[in-house]
């Protein structure tokens, strides 16, 4: 019965209209200041979650920095910083803005590095 209601569950969000119009973005995650959150990809910056704005729906759904795979770019401790992440999102292209987060998975910042396409950290 479980495994029914499983499928079921499972079904439903996979054809719900948010589940048809999400896209693969991947690249940078970035927390550069409190209560920010960027993925930075070949097409820009699309903020996740901004200070003083409502956060997206699915916001738990961003994944947590792995320490290995961080960079700090802010005092030591501070949580700022950035990692190479792809999120399964729906966005307003218009506003360059992700409105809700359906799943995501840092990778190895190396993937980040290798990509052409994606603009250095750094700066």
């Amino acid at each position: 019965m479980r495994l029914l209601a499983a499928i079921c569950f499972c079904l439903a969000i996979v054809s719900s209209p948010a589940a048809a119009d999400a896209e693969r973005r991947c690249g940078w995650y970035s927390s550069p200041t409190p209560g920010n959150l960027i993925l930075t990809d070949g097409d820009g910056d699309w903020w996740i979650q901004m200070q003083g704005r409502p956060d997206p729906k699915g916001i738990d759904n961003v994944p947590a920095f792995d320490d290995r795979q961080f960079v700090e770019t802010n005092v030591p401790g501070s949580g700022h910083g950035y990692g190479c992440a792809c999120m399964t999102v729906v966005t307003n292209a218009k506003q360059q803005k992700i409105t809700r987060v359906i799943s995501g998975k840092i990778l190895p910042l190396v993937r980040c590095r290798k990509d052409t396409s994606l603009p250095d950290p750094d700066g």
